[in-house]
């Protein structure tokens, strides 16, 4: 239901009609029924007070006749009287009970109409006393005065007669009242309930007429997002919505016809980019022959010749380091990159990148430092691609070390497996870990290459992790020196959710921690989970602990 809610924009407009419809009808409705209440009772109460002051002057006129002494007499005309006032009248109310007592006299006694009803329960004493003391009362009661209970309109008055002041009440039963009262309040009921069912069904349409374009949008825009470019609304009319639907088939139109122009481009870039790759491979080893033979032979030639030689023969190296990459990144851009994943010993890989990177760390003066486990570190990986990857990163990380040293750190638990590469040189400054991973990209452009790279090192590494499934992330920060961490699952096609290893460097300054980009996760394999924000930001991950257990019998090698 919740959901149910969130999503639907006409059950939300429905609803709130319904609810604010309902409380202002409502309001309405007892507004109403009680005005109509009160005009009914204002009615019969009026009526009552008119037959009282009828019926009033009537007693006095039929009992001045006679003293207190002809008591007998004046019992005989009080029943006289509440009979005649009872039910001779033709417009009296039906059921009505009228009593004439004479409470301060004794030997008369009390004449009710109809005879032998005892009113004195329904006759309050507060009643009494207004009554007796010369004013004319009522009280609504609820009584058995007719064989059946029923709310009475009671009303008393004084008569006054030559030997005194004798009283008389009428007892008129509020049925009818009370059932006019409860029809119309019924009919209110009704019409209000009618009125707010009307209400949300003219909701219900109008917002149909409002939401169905925009789904129709949403849905289209869903299938344009898919990749069904050709999809378009139905214009129909000249009003605001059918100016939307037109509007957004031209922004559809626009977005399909820049959409094929950049593929277009890509696919002609992608395939430039692999002609020319494929092309200069012949001329490539026609020069690399001759550039042998000419550094074979150049301690023979004249210093500046020799010095010629050896210039053109690390060029060249790097020019042919350049077109294996651009052949690299176009199998990539192409789709055509294969994992050739096998049960691997990372410990060994580990070794073999730090050994052959010692001659390049020797001769910059950065110390290598070393962490591995002692038992085998065993996942399911292309070794190939691991190790490239883990070539690019120490040799940065040598290259970039200032002459401090590095660390390269192996941690693995039962999910995962993850290197971080440690430097400590000037770091990157904040948004730069988003664009480390850009082709040609450099930190410092000015700075010379001491390795002969290509530029392209970070790149394909981020597409070789991407295809085992994994996450290759940078950290780093200006004067504390950065480090990057490649996280790979132990299972070829198993997601990831934690890493062995921190991001973050324990000895970052407070402070300096620069979250993972989201770049940076964006570069993760197919199918794989999203990095964890605890894990970016360098706080302890669920990895950690298994990453300490992993990291408790370790062999230090130090370069």
């Amino acid at each position: 239901m919740h959901q149910t809610w969130r999503r639907s924009l006409q059950l939300r407009v429905v609803s709130i009609t319904l609810v604010a419809s309902s409380l202002l009808v409502g309001g309405f409705a007892v507004l109403v029924a009680e005005r109509i209440t009160n005009i009914l009772l204002d009615n019969a109460t009026a009526d009552v007070k008119q037959r009282l002051e009828n019926g009033r002057n009537y007693a006095e006129n039929q009992i001045n006749v006679y003293t207190v002494s002809y008591a007998p007499k004046l019992s005989a005309t009080f029943e006289n009287t509440a009979l005649y006032l009872a039910g001779n009248d033709p417009e009296q109310v039906a059921g009505v009970v009228v009593a004439l007592q004479a409470d301060g006299f004794r030997t008369i006694e009390p004449a009710t109409s109809p005879v032998g009803v005892n009113v004195s329960p329904m006759i309050s004493d507060e009643l009494r006393e207004r009554v007796a003391g010369g004013e004319v009362a009522h009280q609504f009661r609820t009584g058995n005065l007719d064989g059946g209970t029923a709310k009475y309109l009671v009303y008393g008055s004084p008569v006054p007669t030559k030997f005194g002041q004798v009283e008389l009440y009428y007892f008129v039963p509020l049925t009818r009242w009370d059932k006019i009262a409860d029809e119309a309040r019924s009919t209110v009921v009704a019409t209000g309930i009618t009125l707010v069912l009307l209400l949300g069904l003219l909701s219900a349409l109008v917002t149909r007429l409002v939401v169905n374009p925009v789904r129709v949008a949403a849905r289209t825009a869903q299938r344009l997002s898919a990749g069904l470019l050709d999809q378009r609304m139905v214009v129909n009319g000249e009003d605001d919505l059918a100016l939307l639907a037109a509007s957004f088939n031209q922004m559809a139109t626009n977005l399909q016809r820049q959409i094929v122009r950049l593929e277009e481009m890509s696919r002609l870039q992608r395939r430039f980019t692999s002609d020319v790759s494929h092309e200069l491979r012949t001329p490539l080893t026609t020069v690399r022959m001759a550039a042998d033979l000419i550094f074979a032979e150049r301690d023979e030639f004249d210093p500046a010749v020799a010095r010629s030689a050896e210039l053109l023969q690390a060029e060249l190296d790097r020019f042919e380091g350049l077109l294996t990459d651009l052949l690299e990144i176009s199998r990539f851009d192409a789709g055509f990159a294969m994992l050739d994943a096998e049960p691997t010993d990372l410990v060994p890989v580990v070794h073999r990148v730090v050994e052959r990177l010692d001659g390049l760390a020797a001769r910059l003066g950065v110390p290598l430092h070393l962490s591995a486990p002692d038992l085998p570190v065993i996942a399911e990986v292309d070794p190939r691609r691991v190790e490239r990857i883990l070539r690019n990163l120490v040799g940065n990380a040598v290259e970039h070390g200032e002459g401090r040293p590095v660390e390269v750190v192996l941690g693995v638990d039962e999910q995962a497996v993850a290197i971080t590469v440690r430097d400590h040189g000037v770091g990157l400054k904040p948004g730069e870990e988003k664009l480390v991973f850009n082709r040609f990209w450099r930190a410092d452009p000015s700075r010379a290459r001491q390795t002969g790279g290509t530029g392209l090192g970070l790149s394909i590494s981020l597409e070789d992790a991407r295809l085992h499934g994994g996450w290759l992330e940078a950290w780093g920060a200006p004067g504390q020196g950065a480090q990057f961490r490649l996280t790979l699952p132990v299972r070829a096609g198993d997601r990831l959710t934690s890493a062995p290893l921190r991001l973050v460097p324990s000895d970052a300054a407070a402070g300096a921690v620069v979250p993972v980009p989201s770049g940076a996760r964006l570069a993760i394999g197919a199918g794989a989970a999203p990095v964890p924000e605890s894990m970016a930001a360098g706080s302890d991950g669920p990895g950690d602990s298994a990453a300490s257990e992993a990291g408790a019998q370790r062999t230090e090698v130090t370069t």
